[in-house]
């Protein structure tokens, strides 16, 4: 691969921007990586079955790499949901109570005493927050009531 950079650059200037764009492209190729199959929407669609009935209709769930204070988003709007890329590396229980609380936002798209009932039904809901919290991901004002 080539890169071309600006002239004038220091050697410490230029090994930033060299570092700068090794690091986006790895990005990249992670999260082409984990979106390469269909793991995730399969992992959405059975807790969708479990906790929703299946009556949630989602567009698209996929990781990202810009996501590194959040485990995840949801756009009820279009129907997508987005999962950190940190979370292809944590216990699948903690990824399944993150693509519960996404999936709830599409009936709720807040934190309300209904949404929090909603994402209760997974039982490892506490342990999963608890866990997010350890690892510094767990929003801070998502109160539960």
């Amino acid at each position: 691969m080539l890169l071309y950079l600006p002239t004038g650059l220091t050697s410490e200037e230029e090994q930033q921007w060299v570092e700068r764009m090794r690091a986006k492209i790895e990005k990249s190729q992670t999260r082409r990586t984990l979106n390469s199959d269909d793991a995730l929407r399969e992992r959405a669609e059975a807790l969708n079955r479990e906790y929703f009935g299946g009556e949630l209709k989602l567009a698209e769930i996929r990781y990202v790499t810009n996501q590194n204070h959040r485990f995840g988003s949801c756009t009820p709007s279009t129907r997508t949901i987005r999962i950190s890329h940190r979370l292809a590396e944590m216990p699948i229980w903690v990824l399944d109570y993150v693509i519960v609380h996404e999936l709830a936002h599409l009936l709720q798209p807040n934190h309300s005493p209904r949404f929090w009932k909603l994402v209760n039904r997974y039982k490892l809901t506490e342990r999963a927050r608890g866990f997010l919290m350890a690892k510094g991901m767990e929003e801070d004002d998502a109160e539960e009531s």
